[in-house]
């Protein structure tokens, strides 16, 4: 076996990827955009709230809301990296299953939180009504 033989052998089917994965790391440029996308995603609703640029509570709530569902993409595309195809479509599964568990836990969790309030707290007309 010559030297040339043995150096092709050690590193036969290894490459700078982890595990198989076959897709980047990401570059300095990605992580730089998806910075500044998140420090803008985290600035508007501040600056929302602060200033009371919209009237409506109910309205700003949900803008907050989307933008931090749109804040929760950038991050999974630019830190996690995490696109359709990376680690054979499992990580995508993965992330569904926790979507559909989060939805679960939330909305069970306001459900609740909103029929405790409505049942166990005396209303005002009842209050004023008792000696």
């Amino acid at each position: 076996m010559s030297a040339h033989d043995h150096a092709d052998h050690d590193h036969a089917g290894h490459d700078n990827h982890a595990h198989g994965e076959t897709t980047g790391h990401g570059s300095l440029k990605g992580y730089l955009t998806g910075f500044v996308l998140s420090v803008i995603l985290t600035a508007v609703p501040f600056w929302l709230v602060m200033t009371g640029a919209i009237d409506n509570k109910q309205a700003t709530a949900f803008v907050i809301m989307a933008l931090a569902g749109v804040q929760i993409v950038v991050h999974m595309i630019f830190f996690l990296h995490m696109t359709p195809s990376s680690e054979g479509g499992w990580s995508m599964l993965a992330l569904i299953f926790t979507i559909v568990v989060l939805v679960i836990v939330l909305s069970g969790s306001l459900w609740v939180m909103y029929h405790l309030n409505v049942n166990m707290m005396p209303s005002m007309q009842h209050m004023r009504e008792m000696p």
